[in-house]
């Protein structure tokens, strides 16, 4: 198991607060000193804000974009990987058109979208926004990479050190751990002769590592002058067979991926998850990211998995839409009914989602993708099932669906 982000979140303030700054270099110290002998390797140290309409609203769209560049090269100086500015929000619309050129102004900066409000429900017009954001973005980069940095969310905190859905509350500044964990789930399903010992085996590795990392994070919260939030324990994948949910699921019994049998295998995993004691944060769910795990890659790649598979998996426990390819002739409309599907089983389920969705520029479904990055393993296109919405569904209003009780 690995860290894959150890993420700060702040308040950096406008202009930014040269206090704020001294923290985060005495936080990376602390890290990579508290860590350096810990056995865990940290693939990547971010950084978090409040949305960013909440403390740049008063700032011109130049402004925030050369706010943005100034922050990102400032943390990159001290030791960050990446940086989040957080979600456009409801109450400001306005801020959602300003994310495609955000992502085209910066190198390691992320944002998202939110698409419900914790009152009113799902508001349509943010829906639709984050859908002509993702219809922006893809043509930016050829291969449609400039989509790996945003995110739509639906009925997510603050908190989560994943990214792109991670945004910071509160005046205090806080830290919290994301895993790369499939490994724990593979190793203890593989060799389990029942659903028992298998959960029992996943259960006692989690706790053991949450153990592990909580008195880290002790240690790194008195030294940082920080708090620990907490663990996401969402088990990220790698695209190693070795490294993959899929692999993990199939062992239990269902193969390939994406037949039926396959939502019962999620649901066992996410509630063995669910059973483990650990200090949590974010989802600590089940990620279905399509393109960073090989066994997803794989089944998408030879028509066992489609995009209402995964959507029906995050019914049960996922994280939502992620690292999705779509067809690069795909309309803001349809992207936008697909989202108001995750807006709506995130509202009704009271549950946090999120959808990464990846149109390639000159891509139709079943073309192979092309990617050239250490963190995916290559798929095929998927088949798109949606047209524009109309009628009542294409109005600016909230949509209330009373969580189900």
């Amino acid at each position: 198991m690995k860290i894959r982000s150890l993420t700060l979140f702040d308040n950096p303030g406008y202009p930014i607060r040269q206090e704020c700054l001294s923290l985060a270099e005495i936080f990376i110290e602390q890290v990579k000193g508290i860590f350096k002998q810990s056995g865990y390797e940290i693939q990547t140290i971010r950084y978090a804000t409040p949305p960013f309409p909440l403390f740049l609203h008063e700032l011109k769209n130049d402004r925030v974009l050369s706010y943005a560049e100034e922050l990102e090269h400032s943390l990159k100086s001290l030791g960050f990987d990446y940086l989040s500015l957080g979600p456009a929000i409801p109450s400001y619309p306005d801020s959602y058109a300003l994310i495609p050129d955000l992502i085209q102004s910066t190198e390691s900066t992320f944002c998202a979208g939110l698409m419900t409000d914790p009152e009113r429900g799902i508001s349509l017009q943010s829906v639709r926004f984050c859908g002509d954001i993702i219809h922006k973005l893809a043509p930016q980069k050829s291969d449609g990479f400039a989509n790996l940095f945003f995110a739509a969310l639906g009925n997510v905190p603050p908190g989560s050190p994943f990214f792109p859905a991670a945004y910071h509350q509160g005046d205090k500044p806080v830290f919290s751990i994301a895993v790369e964990g499939a490994d724990l789930a593979v190793k203890s399903f593989s060799a389990a002769s029942s659903f028992q010992e298998a959960r029992d085996r996943l259960v006692s590795k989690i706790e053991q590592h949450g153990k592990k990392l909580n008195r880290l994070s002790q240690e790194l919260e008195e030294n940082s002058r920080t708090s620990f939030t907490g663990i996401d324990f969402s088990l990220a994948p790698f695209p190693q067979t070795d490294l993959s949910i899929g692999t993990a699921l199939e062992s239990l019994g269902v193969k390939p991926l994406g037949d039926h049998g396959s939502l019962a295998a999620a649901a066992f995993l996410a509630s063995t998850i669910d059973q483990a004691d650990f200090p949590r944060t974010g989802f600590s769910g089940l990620f279905f990211p399509l393109l960073e795990d090989a066994i997803l890659a794989d089944r998408a790649a030879n028509g066992h998995l489609v995009l209402k598979d995964l959507l029906l998996f995050s019914a049960v426990c996922g994280t939502g839409l992620d690292t999705i390819p779509l067809p690069g002739d795909i309309s803001s409309d349809q992207l936008s009914a697909i989202l108001f599907d995750l807006a709506a089983l995130s509202t009704r389920l009271n549950k946090p989602l999120t959808a990464r969705l990846m149109p390639i520029p000159g891509k139709k479904a079943g073309d192979p993708t092309n990617f050239d990055f250490p963190f995916f393993e290559n798929s095929k296109i998927l088949e798109v099932q949606s047209n524009q919405l109309t009628n009542l569904f294409s109005g600016d209003g909230y949509l209330d669906l009373n969580p189900r009780r």
